[in-house]
């Protein structure tokens, strides 16, 4: 990510809401092992806790600032931290339940009367309310489809990124609505657990030369990367998964050295020695130059 001046996607700071808190909903206790600990059904009503609280202070920033309510119809398309899909649909929902709670004026009559029945639920209550899951999602699918769907194409074809997902839903949003997107707002959720969160928002510009969102879009090549993947049998993912489980904090190993299936210019781990020092090698190619300060090609 580069920062600069002039840039086609602006950071709106003065709307930023934050939140954290201390929950064992997703952690790590264990560091001989690479795996976490989940405690799945805790961790989802974590996540929609945190984007509850920093829509609120989002709204309550942006109302202060400008002078009038915020509702998901200030915005153009929202972007979440992808987990897995269902939760960005719940997650969007939970927005259009929380604006019909602030009584926003982009709830209409029929999504007041079908969520009125929901409206003297508790926060604990409307977190753990099947039904209000159900007819929330309902209410919100057309929006949803407007302003989340263009969001989901990477993390959906990709799976769970963790760090990387927010910003693998960003790049979908750019492959797919790039000539759209001069500007509109876009906002984001952020989320790690144990837990931490921001909601923030972007300001978007076709920008100019090579950080034209059409060039970004070009050089990104989405579709052709998504096309290019390998596609292996569930056993030889086992197998891998198993190797790695073996070597994970281990020394005193060599790697097979088998570079393959990688791009040109990528860097692959070939040896850990008896004191843990990393060696790596560089798969050969002709994109790997890098000429005054910047990478060629474009990567």
């Amino acid at each position: 990510m580069l920062i600069g001046p002039d840039a086609p996607m602006a950071f709106e700071s003065k709307f930023r809401g934050s939140h954290m808190s201390h929950a064992y909903d997703f952690y790590k206790p264990n560091l001989a092992s690479e795996y976490p600990v989940v405690d799945g059904k805790l961790s989802q009503t974590c996540y929609l806790m945190a984007l509850d609280t920093c829509y609120k202070y989002f709204c309550s920033k942006y109302e202060k600032l400008e002078g009038k309510q915020f509702s998901m119809s200030d915005a153009d398309y929202f972007v979440f931290h992808s987990p897995y899909n269902k939760l960005v649909q719940k997650s969007f929902a939970r927005l259009v339940y929380n604006d019909f709670m602030r009584n926003a004026s982009s709830i209409d009559v029929a999504a007041k009367e079908k969520l009125g029945p929901f409206s003297t639920l508790s926060g604990d209550e409307s977190y753990q309310s099947r039904d209000l899951e159900k007819v929330s999602q309902q209410v919100a699918k057309p929006l949803y489809d407007a302003k989340v769907q263009p969001t989901t194409l990477v993390p959906k074809q990709v799976g769970n990124m963790y760090t990387a997902s927010l910003y693998a839903a960003f790049v979908s949003l750019i492959h797919n609505k790039h000539s759209e997107l001069a500007g509109k707002r876009v906002v984001l959720f952020s989320y790690g657990s144990g837990l931490s969160s921001t909601m923030f928002s972007l300001k978007l510009s076709e920008g100019q030369n090579s950080f034209s969102l059409s060039n970004i879009a070009t050089v990104m090549n989405v579709a052709e990367k998504l096309k290019s993947r390998h596609e292996f049998p569930p056993e030889k993912f086992v197998e891998v998964m198993q190797l790695m489980e073996h070597r994970y904090g281990a020394k005193d190993f060599v790697t097979s050295k088998d570079s393959s299936l990688l791009a040109p210019g990528t860097y692959y781990l070939t040896e850990v020695d008896s004191m843990y020092r990393r060696f790596y090698a560089i798969k050969a190619g002709d994109n790997t130059a890098c000429q005054n300060g910047s990478i060629a090609n474009g990567h």
